[in-house]
């Protein structure tokens, strides 16, 4: 620890501490560079010596400060999840950090941060915050001495999911590459690039050359462009969930993941209430996705896997929902070989005229997710056998009801729109004596055809589904989205309140849109567009009662 603080103050006033050096170059005295350095480094060590942290039956304590002490303290029934992060300072040291979550957002200086701890007294540690969700004692968790505590022997638990070297190549796929390489570039344009650049030979050239060429330089200078951002992203995919694992033991969900800053976090799962299978467009075109946690209390879009093929993540969700079932009721071993029980996402489809029956499959039991093997876990017990119309389907795979044609005519209404202005401008230009060419009429076909696929695959994208739980609850999936696609799962219990809303165009058109709140995730899951007639059934279909009865 007392290297530790030190190093990581230094790191924190490197602007500081840069210019000290250069004041102490220009100036001939090196003890102008020395000086800042040796504060930086005495504030480190002086951390040490203030900083403690307590835990006791009710609460747990961390004072700090130097000049100003401060005691942060936090209810022990408060704690939803403990995370635990090693850089590469902290793993040469035998070191790591415990972050302690209570699902308030805090600012930076009001985290529950204990750094520096050693590694062997953790998996004890995690164990005693935790032990309110009913995981296992320190006895059971992993203690592993003098080593890493992500080590994959030392973990107990399901392995719902685990990271494959193959996934990278979904990395590109993602705006990751881009968020990383803008920055930099916005930096160096800001320190002149863009003039260095704009001044060189070739560009004050470039207007001498033939189109061809100019065709050739462009291309050649989009095509770096896209190998550097996607380069960017691949770093960053392997840097965050190189080794990632996620193990459910029943109480809490553990995933551990990290190349050169190692990660472990842990879940308390009795305040999950669904997942979010999110499909960005590019990856739904390569057949991949990502998957997130909906938690009360924590980060609206925990993720768990990230860009893998969609299969993966499919048999992660599965794994993830089979468990959940009501306390008390009999799993299918208990109850008997001839009952039959229905997992969520396995019910009986809705009846009603406007449910679409999707073809009967075989009933097979679902795999790991390990990039696509099929192998069924040793310790993951008897699969349910399923009956009905929808048999061997998941939630991440079961057919969602479609809106009608009411809805699909309304996003071909929104789609037309940007057409129509389009055409609107250049009238007005002819009309006030604008001169356009010939070919720029072809624009307004163009982006009438984009519209209407945007407005095709929109509508596609729109549905939900209400499936009645038997040995488990009642499960609201809604999807919506083009561009940025979320299928959203939902467990009725979470549900704390309703919300039927109708736009102006909506009234007209008998539509509304249904508002799911919950205290987890992101807060509010819409059913858009249903027909208005449909959507108090469905609140009744997934919270009975809750309408209640007027007087």
């Amino acid at each position: 620890m007392l290297l530790v603080y030190p190093v990581t103050e230094i790191i924190k006033y490197i602007p500081v501490l840069l210019g000290s050096v250069i004041v102490g170059t220009t100036s001939g005295n090196p003890l102008w560079s020395l000086g800042p350095v040796a504060l930086v480094a005495a504030y480190g060590v002086a951390r040490w010596f203030t900083t403690s942290y307590r835990i006791d039956p009710d609460h747990v304590q961390l004072r700090t400060g130097i000049l100003q002490r401060r005691t942060l303290s936090v209810p022990r029934p408060r704690i939803r999840s403990v995370d635990v992060e090693a850089d590469l300072l902290h793993r040469m040291l035998g070191l790591a950090v415990l972050a302690i979550g209570t699902g308030k957002q805090t600012g930076k200086g009001e985290e529950f941060k204990l750094d520096a701890l050693d590694t062997s007294r953790i998996p004890a540690l995690r164990a005693e915050l935790l032990a309110h969700t009913g995981a296992a004692n320190a006895t059971d968790s992993p203690v592993v001495p003098h080593v890493s505590p992500y080590d994959a022997a030392a973990e107990t638990g399901n392995e719902i999911g685990h990271w494959q070297a193959a996934w990278v190549r979904y990395a590109p796929l993602s705006l990751t590459g881009l968020a990383i390489v803008a920055p930099i570039a916005g930096l160096g344009a800001q320190y002149g690039l863009i003039d260095v650049v704009s001044d060189s030979a070739p560009v004050q050239h470039l207007g001498d050359d033939s189109v061809s060429i100019v065709t050739v330089v462009v291309l050649g200078l989009t095509l770096a462009t896209l190998a550097l951002v996607s380069l960017a992203a691949c770093a960053q995919y392997l840097t965050t969930w190189y080794g990632l694992r996620v193990l459910d033991n029943g109480s809490t969900l553990h995933l551990r993941h990290g190349l050169i800053t190692t990660r472990q976090i842990t879940l308390d799962l009795a305040r999950f209430r669904g997942a979010t299978l999110s499909e960005p467009l590019l990856l739904r075109a390569a057949r991949a996705a990502q998957l997130e946690m909906i938690m009360t209390g924590e980060n609206p879009r925990q993720k768990i896997l990230p860009q893998a093929p969609r299969i993966a993540v499919e048999r992660t969700l599965d794994e993830l929902l089979r468990t959940r079932r009501r306390p008390g009721t009999p799993t299918r071993a208990e109850a008997g070989a001839g009952s039959t029980e229905l997992l969520p996402g396995n019910a009986p489809a809705e009846p009603g005229p406007a449910t679409e029956t999707p073809p009967a499959q075989p009933s097979h039991a679902i795999g790991i997710a390990t990039g696509g093997a099929d192998r069924p876990h040793a310790d993951a017990g008897p699969r349910p056998v399923v009956q009905g119309p929808v048999t061997g389907a998941t939630l991440g795979t079961i057919e969602l009801h479609r809106h009608g044609p009411t809805a699909r005519r309304r996003r071909y209404t929104r789609a037309a729109w940007p057409v129509g202005i389009l055409i609107a401008a250049m009238i007005l230009a002819v009309l006030l004596g604008g001169d356009l060419p010939g070919w720029t009429w072809a624009l307004p076909v163009l982006l009438a055809l984009v519209m209407a696929a945007l407005a095709e695959d929109r509508y596609r994208g729109l549905g939900h589904r209400v499936l009645p739980g038997t040995t488990g609850p009642t499960w609201l999936i809604t999807r919506r989205g083009s561009l940025d696609r979320n299928r959203d799962c939902l467990e009725a219990p979470g549900i704390i309140g309703w919300t039927v809303r109708q736009t102006f165009w909506q009234r007209r058109a008998g539509l509304a849109t249904v508002v799911a709140a919950t205290a987890a995730g992101k807060k509010a899951y819409l059913v858009v567009d249903i027909p208005l007639d449909r959507a108090y059934s469905l609140i009744e279909e997934v919270t009975p009662g809750r309408l209640g009865h007027r007087g």
